[in-house]
């Protein structure tokens, strides 16, 4: 049985999905620029989907970790995820395991 989500855990959920799904379409538009194909279409379409995302997935890192009053650790390791490519997916999935996403009680 699945926990239900606080709103903000919701759209931690949300930001956590686009900023991976930008991230993969960056990814495959970088792909194919640097390949034989050479067509940058992709990253020019992706690049500033993932700019905006990556910021959007910050500031909703920040206000989830204040609204759902995250432990200092949880809040910098979000942060940290938006780094490396297509983590805040799995983060996401580990953090509504853990009841981190949920109403806080």
């Amino acid at each position: 049985m699945s926990r239900p989500l606080a709103p903000a855990g919701r759209l931690f959920a949300v930001a956590a999905f686009l900023e991976g799904f930008t991230w993969a379409g960056l990814l495959i538009g970088m792909a194919f620029k640097y390949s034989a194909i050479g067509n940058d279409l992709g990253v020019k379409i992706f690049g500033p989907l993932h700019g905006g995302a990556f910021l959007f997935y910050v500031v909703v890192t920040a206000l989830s970790a204040l609204r759902l009053r995250w432990p200092w650790w949880a809040a910098l390791l979000a942060m940290v995820a938006a780094v490396p490519p297509l983590v805040t997916v799995p983060l996401e999935m580990w953090f509504r395991r853990i009841g981190l996403l949920g109403p806080r009680g």
